[in-house]
């Protein structure tokens, strides 16, 4: 990935989705993205290296880590709702875009319908932002 780093291009998606918040609760080392209070969202780094967790359709995940070297099991997490992505080849500014954003989306889908923040089964993201 060029110019923005993996972190950087993560945070900047999630920060742009309606009602996200960004929380520390393990301390200063973990960026927690959340939505109404639910996760989608994890960045730290382990053994050095910047890594993005983010929850994904259990059949996408496993085609993701199929394709993608680094794309990964979710680091401490259910391996099979959460993929873990490192910078690396095949890993676009895109695509992490579009791993964010799903992320969201499916956390969304999974809170009652009236704290939704966005349809998750109609939001695109910022288009303009793409």
């Amino acid at each position: 990935m060029n110019g923005p780093t993996l972190h950087q291009t993560a945070a900047a998606c999630a920060q742009e989705l309606p009602g996200a918040q960004l929380e520390h609760p393990f301390g200063p080392d973990w960026e927690v993205f959340k939505v109404r209070g639910k996760v989608f969202m994890l960045m730290t780094e382990v053994p050095g290296r910047p890594v993005v967790i983010l929850k994904a359709d259990p059949s996408e995940a496993h085609a993701l880590r199929e394709q993608t070297s680094h794309i990964t099991p979710g680091y401490h997490m259910n391996k099979k709702h959460w993929i873990t992505l490192e910078g690396g080849e095949g890993i676009g500014k895109t695509l992490v875009r579009e791993l964010v954003t799903d992320s969201y989306r499916l956390v969304v889908a999974n809170l009652p319908r009236a704290e939704q923040p966005v349809d998750p089964h109609t939001y695109a993201g910022s288009k303009a932002a793409r």
